[in-house]
């Protein structure tokens, strides 16, 4: 029987394509360990993003790599993750127990960018990260309706605020500290202002993501956020509608003047599919956030359907995610989570000096 060598399986897992990665584990420097025992070989892989959603199939895809080299007569696979913080704007440091922010960003009010945002935040906790969100649309903030969330955050020392919790996840809004119908006649420093303290400000309890749903445009809120936050990534949401894709094209190049990653794209409300019939249609059009991705070299990380019900959910304080686990639309939103938080692992740089806990074992 010929001796098997780490080379050799080192090069049969390269064979295996990770679809959320979109590469081979071994070039993502995702294969940590490779032990060999006489005809048995034991595999640790170590992601950079949580993936409670295609552990087994990773496990599974790595394992029948392995059993073909000539010579391995059984094969051990085991599958973590380590998220760690990542790179940020020049001049910028990560905020304290945050390792990453994930901007969530449209060009345009009205293509679900706030439904995308926190359900994104959701289907991150559903693959195994800490994660919060941080409302940063102060004219019209809408996540503590959307999570159910009433009362008044706590503060204990008089200056910081405690982060609201709903579905295990960290949330902090202006919405909480007003009234629900109270409008907000401030001008842009204001804005800006209050956004910082919101962010700075919140006890955030170590958090692998932080996800920030931004108002629609490229105004002072974007603006701020760009110089003064340290943000990891960020993501568009757009529709296949023209007028929208406009827009989102000016969010993009907004982040790319300010060199802030764009992990990708979402095309929201991409196809409507009769509830009575089951007849499909594209009511906004059709392939439109896919150009936009081949344009611009980033990834459609995912294309949601227009349906009454994550609309319904939504209004109701439950999330998709939440509400229907086991639905197809949560496996997309989840589908979506893993790229982002695949992606931002592959292009950022690694700070794990500063952030040295968590690793989570998947089994």
């Amino acid at each position: 029987m010929p001796e098997v060598t780490k080379e050799q399986i080192q090069a049969a897992i390269k064979g295996y394509v990770e679809p959320d990665l979109e590469r081979d584990l071994v070039s993502a420097n995702c294969v940590k360990d490779i032990a060999i025992d006489g005809g048995a070989a034991k595999v640790a892989v170590v992601l950079g993003y949580p993936a409670a959603g295609s552990a087994e199939r990773i496990v599974a895809a790595v394992r029948e790599q392995v059993l073909a080299v000539p010579g391995v007569t059984d094969a051990t696979v085991d599958v973590s993750w380590q998220v760690q913080a990542h790179s940020v704007q020049k001049a910028l440091k990560p905020i304290d127990n945050v390792k990453n922010i994930i901007a969530v960003a449209s060009g345009k009010g009205g293509v679900g960018k706030s439904t995308t945002a926190v359900n994104l935040a959701l289907a991150l906790i559903a693959e195994g990260a800490r994660v919060g969100l941080l409302d940063a649309d102060i004219y019209g903030p809408s996540q503590p309706r959307m999570l159910g969330i009433t009362g008044q955050p706590e503060s204990k020392d008089g200056s910081h605020l405690e982060p609201m919790t709903s579905h295990g996840l960290q949330v902090m809004s202006i919405g909480l500290l007003i009234d629900e119908e109270t409008p907000m006649i401030w001008r842009g420093p204001m804005v800006t202002q209050a956004l910082e303290q919101l962010l700075n400000d919140t006890n955030w309890s170590d958090l692998d993501y932080l996800v920030i749903d931004l108002p629609p445009g490229t105004g002072d809120t974007q603006l701020t956020l760009a110089q003064k936050v340290p943000v990891s990534g960020a993501v568009i949401v757009t529709t296949p509608q023209d007028i929208a894709l406009l827009d989102a094209r000016k969010g993009l190049k907004m982040f790319q003047k300010v060199e802030v990653p764009v992990l990708g794209v979402v095309e929201n409300m991409s196809i409507h599919i009769c509830s009575k019939c089951g007849h499909e249609e594209h009511i906004f059009g059709e392939g439109g956030g896919e150009r936009m991705a081949k344009q611009y070299g980033i990834r459609l990380l995912g294309s949601l359907p227009l349906t009454a019900h994550i609309r319904e959910e939504t209004d109701n304080g439950r999330p998709t995610v939440v509400a229907q686990p086991d639905s197809r639309v949560t496996e997309i939103y989840r589908e979506i989570a893993r790229r982002t938080a695949a992606k931002l692992s592959l292009q950022a740089k690694d700070y794990a000096a500063r952030f040295p806990r968590i690793v989570i074992q998947n089994t």
